[in-house]
């Protein structure tokens, strides 16, 4: 058992909290039962586990047979980042997906996302997309790692259980114009509501930041342009919020057939 916070391994999940470490080793972290499970689910590689006997009595991933080591609750709480760690925490190897990489329904629903700023915002639209059964989320000019240990958090693992691709705004236009995908961007100066819009033929919301909107790459390239109607001195929503508005509109409009 680890009961040192000097501990090479441990010193070293400390640096996968940082986007160059991450990077430079192509590895992650994953914490806790929930999120380790959807991971497992969905065939991510594990390289070691870290688990607390004195948190978890009962290590729940002994069948999975993991590369496990045992850690302390003191150690245990000083690497982890929830507010309640359940004694589970993993180092997995990143998963890189592309365009090509999507696989779509015959009606397909996606999610545009640009320059995303905020972990929490991201694990937000994550959680929703997966929820709504959006088949991808595309993410263009990222200002997020979306391994970032607060990005999971947030979605709860569903980046796990979601197709998610980082791709730049050229090569996405030119994969949603090769699908067949019409794109409807969220920005304040739209004229037609987002409720006024038919979104039952294959759709992509796309969605900027809460700062600035959508860019010219994007507004220039979108076939739609909509907005969320709002109360006078209110000129933009959270943006995991207005996603989540847009996404279950379109969801609506098709009647949950494919729940």
């Amino acid at each position: 058992m680890i009961i040192s916070s000097h501990n090479d391994r441990i010193l070293n999940i400390v640096k996968l909290s940082q986007p160059r470490a991450r990077t430079k080793q192509d590895l992650f972290i994953i914490e806790g039962e929930r999120e380790l499970e959807l991971a497992l689910k969905q065939r991510y590689q594990i390289q070691e586990l870290f688990y607390s006997p004195e948190l978890a009595p009962k290590n729940k991933f002994a069948a999975d047979r993991l590369n496990t080591t045992e850690i302390s609750a003191d150690i245990f709480k000083k690497i982890a980042y929830k507010a309640k760690p359940d004694g589970y925490l993993a180092v997995a190897k990143i998963v890189k997906k592309e365009l090509k990489d999507i696989k779509l329904s015959k009606n397909p629903l996606i999610i545009v996302l640009e320059t995303v700023e905020k972990p929490g915002n991201l694990g937000a639209i994550l959680r929703t997309a997966y929820a709504a059964e959006v088949d991808a989320i595309i993410i263009t000019d990222p200002q997020t790692d979306i391994y970032n240990p607060n990005v999971i958090r947030a979605s709860m693992g569903h980046l796990f259980t979601n197709q998610v691709v980082i791709a730049d705004v050229s090569d996405t236009k030119k994969w949603l114009i090769k699908n067949k995908i019409k794109t409807y961007g969220a920005t304040t100066k739209a004229k037609k509501y987002y409720h006024q819009t038919d979104f039952q033929k294959p759709s992509a919301i796309v969605m900027g930041t809460e700062a600035t909107g959508l860019s010219p790459k994007w507004l220039k390239n979108l076939d739609y342009e909509i907005k969320i109607p709002m109360q006078a001195g209110i000129d933009s929503l959270n943006v995991s919020v207005a996603a989540a508005i847009i996404t279950y509109e379109a969801r609506r409009q098709r009647n949950f057939v494919d729940f």
